[in-house]
């Protein structure tokens, strides 16, 4: 039937792939949105900064 070293095999195979899928859990509910709302406040205090820029000139 099945040795042993195909059994391990496929627990590490299982291992591998658990561990990939937890890492990807991992980034999407923590990583991307810290990412995001770090790329929309940068966004929104360039533009107050441009805002008042042009406030001054005027």
């Amino acid at each position: 039937m099945f040795e042993f070293q195909q059994y391990l095999g496929f627990l590490v195979f299982l291992t591998v792939l658990t561990m990939g899928f937890w890492l990807m859990i991992f980034l999407l509910t923590f990583i991307v949105p810290y990412w995001v709302f770090g790329g929309v406040k940068e966004l929104v205090q360039e533009r107050r900064a441009k805002k008042k820029q042009e406030k001054g000139l005027l």
